[in-house]
């Protein structure tokens, strides 16, 4: 007869039958078993404990991730008034659900209102709106007309001006 060491038993038709497993083997299973479920459980809890803060940087990386040429291109809307006004109105009807009426950020969408928005190029915000950051809920917004694109610039950008908050001809308030 042959033996094998991954099998120890023979049946009367000559069949190889595994080990059946001790009492004991079973325990050892189901301990290491509930072990990993448990530290999978605690590094969820930890990773949820975490809050991120109010303006998460990396949630603005994406800024960076702009190609050179796209970055460098000029708003053709930039000093259109009226282009402020539209992108104001695309902007209620396609991004205030996820950034807030006044792009204060909400639940799905951060804020538009900090320094590495407003500060950023308008084709950096272009190319962002063109592509999307779909991995973090962001949605290609391709298929809107590149005039319409460029409106919703012209009104981020127009939220970090100072004549947006303050009347022409009236001093900013001092804090």
């Amino acid at each position: 007869m042959k033996t094998d060491k991954s099998m120890d038993r023979v049946t009367k038709s000559n069949r190889w039958m595994p080990q059946s497993r001790s009492y004991w083997g079973h325990i050892f299973d189901l301990r290491g078993f509930v072990v990993v479920i448990l530290l999978t459980l605690a590094t969820a809890a930890a990773q949820t404990a975490t809050k991120p803060s109010k303006h998460d940087n990396s949630v603005y990386a994406e800024l960076a991730k702009a190609p050179g040429k796209a970055a460098a291109r000029r708003n053709p809307l930039a000093a259109d008034h009226d282009a402020a006004a539209a992108g104001g109105k695309l902007f209620a009807q396609h991004c205030a659900e996820c950034h807030g009426d006044m792009a204060e950020g909400g639940k799905k969408g951060p804020s538009l209102l900090v320094d590495d928005v407003q500060q950023a190029p308008p084709g950096t915000l272009f190319w962002l709106l063109t592509n999307g950051v779909v991995r973090r809920g962001m949605p290609v917004w391709s298929k809107l007309p590149e005039p319409q694109r460029w409106q919703l610039v012209t009104f981020i950008k127009s939220l970090g001006s100072p004549s947006r908050t303050v009347p022409s001809g009236e001093k900013s308030p001092q804090p």
